[in-house]
Protein backbone atom coordinates (compact mmCIF):
# COMPACT_ATOMS: atom_id res chain seq x y z
CA UNK A 1 0.00 0.00 0.00
CA UNK A 2 1.13 3.44 -0.71
CA UNK A 3 2.21 5.66 1.88
CA UNK A 4 1.45 9.02 1.02
CA UNK A 5 -1.12 10.73 2.71
CA UNK A 6 -4.73 10.13 2.72
CA UNK A 7 -6.89 11.56 0.10
CA UNK A 8 -8.86 13.24 3.17
CA UNK A 9 -6.22 15.18 4.67
CA UNK A 10 -5.24 16.96 1.06
CA UNK A 11 -8.94 17.03 -0.63
CA UNK A 12 -11.48 19.02 1.17
CA UNK A 13 -13.95 17.18 -1.55
CA UNK A 14 -12.75 13.73 -0.21
CA UNK A 15 -13.10 14.46 3.26
CA UNK A 16 -16.90 15.52 3.06
CA UNK A 17 -17.51 12.84 1.35
CA UNK A 18 -16.10 10.02 3.80
CA UNK A 19 -17.09 12.28 7.07
CA UNK A 20 -20.52 12.78 5.54
CA UNK A 21 -20.81 8.84 5.61
CA UNK A 22 -19.96 8.32 8.79
CA UNK A 23 -22.81 10.29 10.26
CA UNK A 24 -25.42 8.08 11.96
CA UNK A 25 -29.44 8.80 12.31
CA UNK A 26 -29.70 7.72 15.75
CA UNK A 27 -27.44 10.80 16.85
CA UNK A 28 -28.54 13.07 14.41
CA UNK A 29 -32.18 12.63 14.97
CA UNK A 30 -32.30 14.32 18.25
CA UNK A 31 -30.36 17.70 16.98
CA UNK A 32 -31.84 20.83 16.02
CA UNK A 33 -31.72 22.25 12.66
CA UNK A 34 -29.12 24.62 13.73
CA UNK A 35 -27.18 22.35 15.41
CA UNK A 36 -27.21 20.30 12.12
CA UNK A 37 -26.10 23.64 10.80
CA UNK A 38 -23.24 24.50 13.01
CA UNK A 39 -22.03 21.00 12.32
CA UNK A 40 -22.37 21.46 8.62
CA UNK A 41 -20.32 24.64 8.61
CA UNK A 42 -17.84 23.41 11.45
CA UNK A 43 -17.47 20.47 8.69
CA UNK A 44 -16.73 22.11 5.84
CA UNK A 45 -14.29 24.70 7.21
CA UNK A 46 -12.60 21.71 8.70
CA UNK A 47 -12.13 20.11 5.57
CA UNK A 48 -10.62 23.38 3.77
CA UNK A 49 -8.39 24.71 6.31
CA UNK A 50 -7.98 23.15 9.20
CA UNK A 51 -7.73 18.74 8.38
CA UNK A 52 -4.97 19.93 5.43
CA UNK A 53 -2.79 21.61 8.00
CA UNK A 54 -2.57 18.96 10.54
CA UNK A 55 -0.04 16.77 9.77
CA UNK A 56 2.43 19.29 8.85
CA UNK A 57 1.51 20.92 12.58
CA UNK A 58 1.76 17.91 13.91
CA UNK A 59 5.61 17.20 11.99
CA UNK A 60 6.63 20.70 12.82
CA UNK A 61 4.88 21.82 16.10
CA UNK A 62 4.18 24.76 14.73
CA UNK A 63 1.05 26.81 16.42
CA UNK A 64 -2.21 26.11 15.17
CA UNK A 65 -2.73 30.24 14.57
CA UNK A 66 -4.08 29.75 10.75
CA UNK A 67 -6.32 26.94 11.69
CA UNK A 68 -7.73 28.88 14.94
CA UNK A 69 -8.28 32.04 12.66
CA UNK A 70 -10.12 30.66 9.99
CA UNK A 71 -12.48 28.93 12.81
CA UNK A 72 -12.84 32.55 14.30
CA UNK A 73 -13.69 34.17 11.01
CA UNK A 74 -16.62 31.72 10.34
CA UNK A 75 -17.74 32.53 13.72
CA UNK A 76 -17.51 29.54 15.84
CA UNK A 77 -15.38 30.52 18.55
CA UNK A 78 -18.17 31.86 20.36
CA UNK A 79 -21.49 29.52 20.01
CA UNK A 80 -22.48 29.73 23.76
CA UNK A 81 -21.90 32.89 24.32
CA UNK A 82 -24.04 36.25 23.97
CA UNK A 83 -24.84 37.94 20.23
CA UNK A 84 -23.75 41.25 22.54
CA UNK A 85 -19.92 39.87 23.03
CA UNK A 86 -19.76 38.40 19.07
CA UNK A 87 -20.86 34.98 20.05
CA UNK A 88 -23.77 33.33 18.25
CA UNK A 89 -26.13 32.24 21.52
CA UNK A 90 -26.16 28.66 20.78
CA UNK A 91 -26.91 25.83 22.41
CA UNK A 92 -24.16 23.33 23.92
CA UNK A 93 -25.23 21.06 21.88
CA UNK A 94 -23.96 22.67 19.09
CA UNK A 95 -20.67 23.37 21.17
CA UNK A 96 -20.26 19.80 21.10
CA UNK A 97 -20.82 18.97 17.74
CA UNK A 98 -18.37 21.62 16.71
CA UNK A 99 -15.95 20.35 18.41
CA UNK A 100 -16.48 16.98 17.54
CA UNK A 101 -15.61 18.33 13.63
CA UNK A 102 -12.76 20.57 14.98
CA UNK A 103 -10.73 17.16 16.55
CA UNK A 104 -11.72 15.06 13.70
CA UNK A 105 -9.89 16.93 11.70
CA UNK A 106 -7.10 18.01 13.62
CA UNK A 107 -6.57 17.66 17.74
CA UNK A 108 -4.26 20.12 18.46
CA UNK A 109 -6.30 23.00 16.59
CA UNK A 110 -9.61 21.76 18.78
CA UNK A 111 -7.36 22.22 21.86
CA UNK A 112 -6.62 25.81 21.35
CA UNK A 113 -9.98 26.38 20.31
CA UNK A 114 -11.63 25.11 23.19
CA UNK A 115 -8.85 27.09 25.30
CA UNK A 116 -10.64 30.22 24.34
CA UNK A 117 -13.91 29.10 25.45
CA UNK A 118 -12.14 28.12 28.54
CA UNK A 119 -10.69 31.58 29.12
CA UNK A 120 -13.41 33.72 28.17
CA UNK A 121 -16.57 31.23 29.69
CA UNK A 122 -15.41 32.17 33.75
CA UNK A 123 -15.65 35.69 32.73
CA UNK A 124 -19.30 35.46 31.40
CA UNK A 125 -19.99 33.46 34.47
CA UNK A 126 -18.58 35.90 37.26
CA UNK A 127 -17.29 38.97 35.63
CA UNK A 128 -18.46 41.95 35.86
CA UNK A 129 -19.99 43.79 32.65
CA UNK A 130 -17.08 46.04 31.99
CA UNK A 131 -14.43 42.66 31.97
CA UNK A 132 -16.72 41.08 29.96
CA UNK A 133 -16.44 43.80 27.20
CA UNK A 134 -13.34 44.29 27.63
CA UNK A 135 -12.13 40.81 27.06
CA UNK A 136 -14.68 38.21 25.62
CA UNK A 137 -14.73 39.81 22.24
CA UNK A 138 -10.95 39.74 21.56
CA UNK A 139 -11.37 35.65 22.79
CA UNK A 140 -13.88 34.87 20.31
CA UNK A 141 -12.31 36.39 17.12
CA UNK A 142 -9.28 35.46 17.97
CA UNK A 143 -7.39 38.29 18.41
CA UNK A 144 -6.47 37.41 21.41
CA UNK A 145 -5.11 34.03 22.95
CA UNK A 146 -6.21 32.77 26.50
CA UNK A 147 -5.27 30.54 29.38
CA UNK A 148 -6.76 29.13 32.49
CA UNK A 149 -4.12 28.71 35.21
CA UNK A 150 -5.04 26.05 37.63
CA UNK A 151 -2.27 23.14 37.57
CA UNK A 152 0.74 23.67 39.91
CA UNK A 153 3.96 21.73 39.88
CA UNK A 154 2.12 20.43 43.38
CA UNK A 155 -1.42 20.92 42.92
CA UNK A 156 -2.97 19.38 39.67
CA UNK A 157 -6.59 17.71 40.82
CA UNK A 158 -6.67 19.42 44.41
CA UNK A 159 -7.36 22.48 43.55
CA UNK A 160 -7.80 23.28 47.24
CA UNK A 161 -3.45 23.26 47.99
CA UNK A 162 -3.23 25.87 45.39
CA UNK A 163 0.23 27.53 46.37
CA UNK A 164 -0.04 31.11 44.37
CA UNK A 165 -0.90 33.68 46.39
CA UNK A 166 -3.36 36.34 45.90
CA UNK A 167 -2.50 39.20 48.80
CA UNK A 168 -4.83 41.98 49.42
CA UNK A 169 -2.48 45.36 48.45
CA UNK A 170 -4.31 48.73 48.44
CA UNK A 171 -6.94 49.22 45.74
CA UNK A 172 -6.28 45.49 44.77
CA UNK A 173 -4.26 42.37 44.79
CA UNK A 174 -0.58 41.49 44.62
CA UNK A 175 -0.05 37.95 42.88
CA UNK A 176 2.84 35.54 43.29
CA UNK A 177 3.15 32.01 42.25
CA UNK A 178 3.14 29.40 39.36
CA UNK A 179 0.89 27.64 37.01
CA UNK A 180 2.38 24.44 34.89
CA UNK A 181 1.14 22.68 32.12
CA UNK A 182 -0.79 25.75 30.82
CA UNK A 183 -2.56 25.59 27.52
CA UNK A 184 -1.16 28.52 25.48
CA UNK A 185 0.43 29.90 28.13
CA UNK A 186 3.38 31.11 26.13
CA UNK A 187 1.02 33.77 24.12
CA UNK A 188 -1.61 34.16 26.38
CA UNK A 189 -3.41 38.15 26.47
CA UNK A 190 -5.64 36.93 29.10
CA UNK A 191 -5.05 34.49 31.71
CA UNK A 192 -7.72 33.51 34.65
CA UNK A 193 -5.64 32.61 37.47
CA UNK A 194 -7.08 31.03 40.09
CA UNK A 195 -5.01 32.10 43.83
CA UNK A 196 -5.38 32.01 47.55
CA UNK A 197 -5.89 34.42 49.93
CA UNK A 198 -6.02 32.82 52.62
CA UNK A 199 -4.39 29.17 52.53
CA UNK A 200 -5.86 28.21 56.10
CA UNK A 201 -9.25 27.92 54.32
CA UNK A 202 -8.30 25.86 51.98
CA UNK A 203 -10.61 25.84 49.08
CA UNK A 204 -12.90 28.63 50.52
CA UNK A 205 -9.88 30.56 50.39
CA UNK A 206 -9.58 30.41 46.65
CA UNK A 207 -10.13 33.25 44.37
CA UNK A 208 -10.28 33.90 40.55
CA UNK A 209 -9.12 36.93 38.94
CA UNK A 210 -8.73 37.90 34.81
CA UNK A 211 -5.01 38.89 34.45
CA UNK A 212 -3.33 40.50 31.27
CA UNK A 213 -0.55 39.11 29.67
CA UNK A 214 1.11 42.16 29.19
CA UNK A 215 1.02 43.23 32.80
CA UNK A 216 4.38 43.76 34.55
CA UNK A 217 5.39 40.43 36.50
CA UNK A 218 3.78 38.21 34.23
CA UNK A 219 6.02 35.58 32.22
CA UNK A 220 6.23 32.43 30.72
CA UNK A 221 8.53 29.83 30.03
CA UNK A 222 9.29 28.28 26.55
CA UNK A 223 7.17 25.37 25.76
CA UNK A 224 6.78 21.74 27.23
CA UNK A 225 7.81 19.18 24.10
CA UNK A 226 5.10 16.76 24.31
CA UNK A 227 3.91 13.00 22.93
CA UNK A 228 0.82 14.87 20.92
CA UNK A 229 -1.10 17.91 20.47
CA UNK A 230 2.19 19.03 18.65
CA UNK A 231 0.03 22.23 17.34
CA UNK A 232 -0.75 23.54 20.41
CA UNK A 233 1.42 24.78 23.19
CA UNK A 234 1.98 24.28 27.11
CA UNK A 235 3.75 26.56 29.04
CA UNK A 236 4.99 27.82 32.41
CA UNK A 237 3.23 31.13 33.66
CA UNK A 238 4.98 32.84 36.44
CA UNK A 239 3.24 35.73 38.62
CA UNK A 240 5.98 38.09 40.15
CA UNK A 241 4.46 40.88 42.09
CA UNK A 242 1.92 41.18 39.18
CA UNK A 243 -0.33 44.28 40.79
CA UNK A 244 -4.22 42.98 39.93
CA UNK A 245 -6.98 45.94 40.29
CA UNK A 246 -9.85 44.97 42.48
CA UNK A 247 -12.15 45.18 39.27
CA UNK A 248 -10.30 41.67 37.85
CA UNK A 249 -11.52 39.69 40.24
CA UNK A 250 -14.55 36.98 39.25
CA UNK A 251 -17.21 37.07 41.90
CA UNK A 252 -16.50 37.43 45.44
CA UNK A 253 -13.41 36.88 47.57
CA UNK A 254 -13.23 33.17 48.17
CA UNK A 255 -15.66 32.05 45.36
CA UNK A 256 -12.91 30.83 43.15
CA UNK A 257 -13.76 27.07 44.32
CA UNK A 258 -17.52 27.81 42.80
CA UNK A 259 -16.12 29.63 39.42
CA UNK A 260 -13.97 26.59 39.26
CA UNK A 261 -16.61 23.82 39.47
CA UNK A 262 -19.27 25.90 37.51
CA UNK A 263 -16.85 26.00 34.49
CA UNK A 264 -15.31 22.36 34.08
CA UNK A 265 -19.27 21.75 33.50
CA UNK A 266 -18.23 23.33 29.83
CA UNK A 267 -14.57 22.00 30.34
CA UNK A 268 -15.51 18.63 29.84
CA UNK A 269 -17.94 19.05 27.69
CA UNK A 270 -14.75 20.04 25.32
CA UNK A 271 -13.04 17.32 26.53
CA UNK A 272 -15.80 14.37 26.03
CA UNK A 273 -16.36 15.71 22.27
CA UNK A 274 -12.60 15.57 21.63
CA UNK A 275 -12.59 11.57 22.44
CA UNK A 276 -15.76 11.21 20.49
CA UNK A 277 -14.29 13.20 17.23
CA UNK A 278 -10.51 11.32 17.50
CA UNK A 279 -12.49 8.17 18.21
CA UNK A 280 -14.00 8.81 14.54
CA UNK A 281 -10.86 10.44 12.91
CA UNK A 282 -8.95 6.59 13.80
CA UNK A 283 -11.84 5.02 12.38
CA UNK A 284 -12.19 6.97 9.37
CA UNK A 285 -8.34 7.04 8.81
CA UNK A 286 -8.75 3.40 9.28
CA UNK A 287 -11.12 2.68 6.91
CA UNK A 288 -9.57 4.92 4.30
CA UNK A 289 -6.34 3.36 4.71
CA UNK A 290 -8.14 -0.31 4.54
CA UNK A 291 -9.50 0.62 1.60
CA UNK A 292 -6.48 2.04 -0.46
CA UNK A 293 -5.06 -1.59 0.60
CA UNK A 294 -7.69 -4.03 -0.41
CA UNK A 295 -10.77 -2.08 -2.21
CA UNK A 296 -13.96 -1.73 -1.25
CA UNK A 297 -14.11 -5.40 -0.20
CA UNK A 298 -12.51 -5.69 2.76
CA UNK A 299 -11.70 -9.34 4.94
CA UNK A 300 -14.05 -10.29 7.13
CA UNK A 301 -11.65 -9.89 9.99
CA UNK A 302 -11.46 -6.02 9.76
CA UNK A 303 -15.46 -5.53 8.53
CA UNK A 304 -15.97 -7.27 12.17
CA UNK A 305 -13.41 -4.65 14.26
CA UNK A 306 -14.63 -1.37 12.34
CA UNK A 307 -18.55 -2.81 13.20
CA UNK A 308 -17.57 -3.01 16.83
CA UNK A 309 -15.93 0.57 16.58
CA UNK A 310 -18.73 1.43 14.93
CA UNK A 311 -21.04 0.86 17.68
CA UNK A 312 -18.82 2.22 20.44
CA UNK A 313 -18.45 5.80 18.48
CA UNK A 314 -22.45 5.77 18.44
CA UNK A 315 -22.16 5.11 21.80
CA UNK A 316 -19.81 7.66 22.90
CA UNK A 317 -21.71 10.60 20.87
CA UNK A 318 -24.64 9.98 22.02
CA UNK A 319 -23.87 10.33 25.54
CA UNK A 320 -22.06 13.12 24.46
CA UNK A 321 -25.32 15.12 22.94
CA UNK A 322 -27.69 14.08 25.98
CA UNK A 323 -25.17 15.59 28.68
CA UNK A 324 -24.67 18.61 26.63
CA UNK A 325 -28.88 18.68 26.05
CA UNK A 326 -29.08 18.23 29.98
CA UNK A 327 -26.49 20.85 30.55
CA UNK A 328 -28.89 23.52 28.07
CA UNK A 329 -32.24 22.64 29.94
CA UNK A 330 -31.70 21.99 33.45
CA UNK A 331 -30.54 24.02 36.21
CA UNK A 332 -28.31 21.23 38.22
CA UNK A 333 -26.96 18.69 36.53
CA UNK A 334 -24.88 15.90 39.22
CA UNK A 335 -21.46 15.84 38.77
CA UNK A 336 -21.51 12.51 38.44
CA UNK A 337 -23.08 12.60 35.00
CA UNK A 338 -20.39 15.50 33.89
CA UNK A 339 -17.87 12.84 35.26
CA UNK A 340 -19.23 9.44 33.12
CA UNK A 341 -19.68 11.57 30.01
CA UNK A 342 -15.88 12.96 30.02
CA UNK A 343 -14.71 9.36 31.63
CA UNK A 344 -16.01 7.34 28.87
CA UNK A 345 -15.85 9.65 26.01
CA UNK A 346 -12.27 10.40 26.56
CA UNK A 347 -10.98 6.45 27.23
CA UNK A 348 -13.49 5.99 24.00
CA UNK A 349 -10.31 8.22 21.94
CA UNK A 350 -8.20 6.30 23.36
CA UNK A 351 -8.90 2.99 22.93
CA UNK A 352 -10.14 3.38 19.53
CA UNK A 353 -6.67 4.88 18.37
CA UNK A 354 -5.11 1.92 19.97
CA UNK A 355 -7.72 -0.94 18.21
CA UNK A 356 -7.63 1.46 14.77
CA UNK A 357 -3.40 1.03 15.04
CA UNK A 358 -4.18 -2.60 15.45
CA UNK A 359 -6.50 -3.06 13.04
CA UNK A 360 -4.07 -1.69 10.65
CA UNK A 361 -1.08 -3.81 11.95
CA UNK A 362 2.65 -2.37 10.57
CA UNK A 363 0.78 0.57 8.74
CA UNK A 364 -0.67 1.51 11.86
CA UNK A 365 2.51 3.12 13.03
CA UNK A 366 3.51 4.97 9.54
CA UNK A 367 2.74 8.77 10.01
CA UNK A 368 1.24 9.91 6.78
CA UNK A 369 -1.97 7.39 7.52
CA UNK A 370 -2.59 10.14 10.79
CA UNK A 371 -3.46 6.90 13.26
CA UNK A 372 -0.67 6.83 14.84
CA UNK A 373 -1.35 10.60 15.59
CA UNK A 374 -4.94 10.23 16.81
CA UNK A 375 -3.32 7.65 19.65
CA UNK A 376 -0.82 10.20 20.80
CA UNK A 377 -3.18 13.17 20.63
CA UNK A 378 -6.13 11.06 22.49
CA UNK A 379 -3.65 9.79 25.56
CA UNK A 380 -3.87 13.60 27.26
CA UNK A 381 -7.42 13.72 27.05
CA UNK A 382 -7.82 11.04 29.99
CA UNK A 383 -5.28 13.55 32.27
CA UNK A 384 -6.54 17.00 31.71
CA UNK A 385 -9.81 18.54 32.78
CA UNK A 386 -9.90 16.47 35.79
CA UNK A 387 -8.08 13.31 35.28
CA UNK A 388 -10.33 9.86 34.94
CA UNK A 389 -9.26 8.61 38.01
CA UNK A 390 -10.59 11.73 39.61
CA UNK A 391 -13.74 11.23 37.13
CA UNK A 392 -14.36 8.03 38.52
CA UNK A 393 -13.50 8.74 42.34
CA UNK A 394 -16.24 11.69 41.96
CA UNK A 395 -19.18 9.31 40.33
CA UNK A 396 -18.34 6.56 43.15
CA UNK A 397 -18.69 9.21 45.54
CA UNK A 398 -21.96 9.98 44.14
CA UNK A 399 -23.21 6.25 44.17
CA UNK A 400 -22.20 5.76 47.93
CA UNK A 401 -24.15 9.59 48.70
CA UNK A 402 -27.10 8.04 47.31
CA UNK A 403 -27.12 4.86 48.67
CA UNK A 404 -26.51 6.45 52.36
CA UNK A 405 -29.82 8.52 51.18
CA UNK A 406 -31.50 4.66 50.85
CA UNK A 407 -30.31 3.11 54.14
Amino acid sequence: MSVEPLALDTDPKAYLALHGLLDEPAADAALTDREHEVRALTREVVSREVAPRAAELDATHAFAHDSVQALARAGLMGLVFPAHLGGTDDSNVAYAVAMEEVTAGCAATSLVFMTQMHAAYPILLAGSDELARRYIPGLLDGSVYGSLGITEPNAGSDVASLRTTARPAGDGYLLNGAKTFITTGDRAGVIICFATVDKSLGRRGISAFVVDGGWDGVSSGRPFEKMGMHGSSTAELFFDDVHIPAGHLLGEEGQGWRVVMNSVVKSRISAAAQGVGLARAAYARTLAALTRLHGARLPDEHTFALAELRGRILQGRLLLHAVARQVDTATDIPTGQIGMMKQACTDLGFTAAVEATRILGPYGDLAPLGVERCLRDAKVTQIYDGTNEIQRLLIGREITRAMGELT
